[in-house]
């Protein structure tokens, strides 16, 4: 759109959830874009987002469950949004435990969302971008070594199934040319700040999180340092990296997608619980593991065992992802400089 104030032109992202963690982050660092100047942001969630300091913003406390809310969202005095965010959801554990709220957030809602896109086109006439993040809970039953971008998605669990239905969704409306939608299939972020999430995978970033601020955490796979069950293995990226790829998937030109799918998982890279806890301790110390407390939970070691640890980055890379390097270790060390200076 045409700010009418100053004759430039400016970009309008609408992000929903915009008031988790990342959602915050995303509409911090997009000021910085320099392939999204003079942005306007509208940031909705059923909690008011806070706007970042200097920005364009409108806040919404909004449910995201209304048609009417989220049709209130596409139609503010920023005009209708070129970009579209769409990143709020009940998470794994959550939507397991309560499926029909689940099926109300997960699918329903972003429904909602592809259709107030549908109806509307950008101050230039385009479809709006959707870009949609999805999981590797899409995965589950037997599964090659490596997964890669033709492996067939078979959820195990209500938090997969609802990110798949929705998935389909998006693939539809942008074959029938309602949007441009690109899909993210994101790895298990870590480390985490904050308090943890419903997410299954939450003890991920929790085994590192919690004793770098000096407190227990509790790890649900394995009784002991010697169990066999440390050897679960994840596909993990860090925040920075993860943020980095949501801006990239706004620029990539929709061409550069499968002609049948708009679906990418995000690079990542293979780690395990084992992996992860002698990266605290090498970072922070063997006393750091002392603060590892052991409580198997045979229901989240199923779930988060059914999702593929090992993925081809051939493709996510070909469209311009990035991917972090060095493993566990600079992952955690970046983690333990932040909380020294309070950032996390």
């Amino acid at each position: 759109m045409v700010d009418a104030a100053n004759g430039t032109s400016s970009n309008v992202v609408l992000i929903t959830g915009a008031a988790g963690w990342l959602g915050g982050i995303l509409a911090s660092e997009l000021l910085s874009d320099p392939k999204t100047p003079n942005v306007k942001l509208i940031l909705a969630d059923i909690v008011e987002p806070q706007a970042p300091k200097g920005s364009q913003a409108l806040t919404f406390k909004a449910d995201l469950t209304n048609p009417e809310s989220i049709a209130g969202l596409f139609d503010t005095e920023f005009g209708t949004p070129d970009t579209v965010y769409c990143f709020h959801g009940i998470m794994s554990r959550g939507s397991e435990d309560n499926f029909d709220l689940g099926l109300r957030v997960n699918i329903d809602s972003i429904r909602y969302m592809l259709e107030a896109a549908r109806t509307r086109k950008t101050a230039s006439g385009e479809l709006i971008k959707f870009i949609f993040t999805s999981s590797l809970a899409v995965y589950g039953g037997p599964l090659p070594h490596v997964v890669d971008i033709q492996t067939i998605a078979t959820p195990e669990g209500a938090y997969g199934m609802g990110k798949l239905s929705s998935e389909l969704l998006v693939n539809e409306y942008s074959r029938r040319g309602f949007v441009d939608g690109r899909i993210l299939r994101l790895p298990t972020i870590v480390v985490r700040p904050g308090v943890p999430s419903a997410a299954t995978s939450a003890f991920i970033s929790g085994i590192i999180r919690e004793p770098l601020h000096g407190v227990e955490a509790i790890c649900p796979v394995g009784n002991g340092f010697d169990s066999p069950e440390l050897d679960l293995a994840a596909w993990v990226a860090s925040p920075e990296i993860t943020i980095q790829n949501f801006i990239i998937a706004k620029h990539i030109p929709k061409e550069k997608f499968l002609a049948h799918t708009r679906v990418a998982y995000l690079p990542g890279f293979t780690t395990t619980v084992r992996e992860e806890l002698e990266a605290l301790a090498t970072v922070a110390g063997k006393d750091a593991l002392k603060l590892i407390t052991f409580k198997d939970d045979p229901t989240n070691r199923r779930i988060v065992s059914s999702w593929p640890a090992r993925f081809n980055n051939e493709y996510p890379l070909s469209l311009g992802f990035v991917v972090d390097q060095g493993g566990m270790v600079p992952i955690v060390q970046r983690f333990k400089d932040a909380v020294e200076a309070g950032l996390a």
